[in-house]
């Protein structure tokens, strides 16, 4: 059985906001460490029934990046749920949902 293994290295400032964020993991191409602005990660509980989430930006990512961040994951959960499960409309009402955000921030500009 192989074992894969995920890290996340946050460098906080002096009030707990993030300044720097890296990350590495034992499949990753690079041996060295990525940096990245931002982190969401989403874990489900099956004993609460519930999700767990840590969505954690440093603070020199900028709002329209972040913006866009959050609407690919949207549209990365939308193709987690047609490999998972198969649902067909699930998965289009969710890229669907996206296609309405994209011009939500393209029209605030």
């Amino acid at each position: 059985m192989k074992k894969s293994a995920i890290e996340f290295s946050i460098l906080l400032d002096d009030n707990n906001v993030p300044e720097r964020i890296t990350w590495d993991a034992t499949d990753k191409p690079a041996d060295t460490p990525a940096q990245t602005k931002s982190i969401s990660v989403s874990l489900w509980d099956d004993k609460q029934k519930n999700t767990m989430r840590i969505d954690l930006w440093t603070k020199d990512m900028p709002v329209d990046e972040m913006k866009r961040f959050y609407i690919e994951n949207i549209g990365g959960i939308a193709q987690s749920v047609l490999t998972a499960t198969g649902d067909e409309q699930m998965a289009n009402e969710i890229n669907a949902l996206c296609d309405r955000l994209v011009e939500l921030v393209r029209t605030q500009k």
